[in-house]
């Protein structure tokens, strides 16, 4: 058994265990309420989908079974334009791919640059109702990242509690986003994202998980989700390897992560954030994907208590 396969084992045993745990103990002292039914609501950034317009995408996200749009920075004077498109459709903005920064940087004048952009691109979002504002603290190269400990100190202390306020007066969130190692090596692991949103302790603050990212960084995806708990609000998919295209042209399996999604009783997006193989065309190869997803979906059983 490698590694990757010991730790999904144990993770899932933990969880079993303390399953049972809690069915053991009196009807009173179960005061937590249980997680309520986890739903796939299926969502694609707008580039990636086809059409010549945003009423042609919404049209075709409706068509194939999708509920949710992500938008980038360009949000911000598109508002109206966004809400008449979604105007009588089921389809809602999901999350909003934007606010890279860097924030944790020596210089001061960047980092306030980089909160006033967020604080601009929330406030839209919070308009439109999203689920809320991707944030990646620096990526590598960023000139002057500071080291581990004093980023994450600035973060918990300052930068995320201002944007946390700020998320909380627009009706929206910040987004903590965990990379892999070639693109940010001080946020790598759901699991970092989750204990910061903890040490922060905001409404306005939680974060997401991309499967991409994930298959490079974490031991079980399952394990990842599980630990991110209430504090998951977005999913990224692509498939499993460099190429990152659409999941189902490489076959890529998500019932793992799917399991940890079900048990938690997520309730947002899970988004495409991908590419497509050269000479195929978007409008056969996304409903591919989308009922790809929807077959693992039911496919990924939640571990059985013995």
């Amino acid at each position: 058994m490698n590694r990757r396969n010991f730790i999904k084992t144990s993770i899932t045993a933990s969880v079993v265990a303390a399953t049972i745990r809690v069915l053991d103990q009196p009807a009173a002292a179960q005061t937590q309420a249980p997680a309520p039914k986890a739903v796939l609501r299926l969502s694609s950034q707008e580039w990636i989908i086809p059409g010549g317009s945003l009423k042609e995408k919404v049209e075709f996200m409706v068509k194939h079974g999708g509920a949710g749009i992500e938008f980038g920075a360009n949000i911000v004077g598109r508002v109206k334009e966004i809400q008449e498109a979604l105007a009588g459709t089921p389809i809602k903005v999901s999350a909003i791919c934007a606010a890279d920064g860097p924030y944790i940087v020596e210089d001061k004048a960047q980092q306030r640059k980089a909160i006033d952009n967020a604080k601009k691109i929330l406030e839209a979002a919070g308009e439109l109702g999203s689920t809320g504002v991707i944030m990646v603290p620096a990526f590598n190269g960023a000139k002057g990242i500071l080291p581990h400990v004093q980023a994450r100190e600035l973060l918990v202390k300052e930068i995320l509690p201002e944007l946390g306020e700020h998320a909380v007066k627009s009706k929206c969130r910040m987004l903590l986003e965990p990379l892999n190692r070639g693109e940010a090596w001080f946020l790598r692991q759901v699991p970092d994202a989750a204990s910061i949103c903890r040490d922060v302790n905001s409404p306005g603050i939680g974060l997401m998980g991309d499967f991409y990212h994930m298959h490079i960084e974490e031991t079980s995806d399952m394990g990842a989700f599980i630990s991110a708990g209430n504090y998951l609000y977005h999913v990224h998919l692509a498939s499993r390897t460099r190429s990152r295209i659409l999941p189902h042209q490489e076959n890529s399996d998500y019932r793992d992560g799917f399991r940890g999604l079900k048990l938690i009783g997520y309730q947002g997006f899970c988004s495409l954030e991908c590419g497509i193989r050269q000479g195929t065309r978007r409008e056969e190869e996304i409903p591919k994907t989308f009922r790809m997803l929807e077959q693992q979906w039911q496919e990924a059983a939640i571990p059985a208590i013995a």
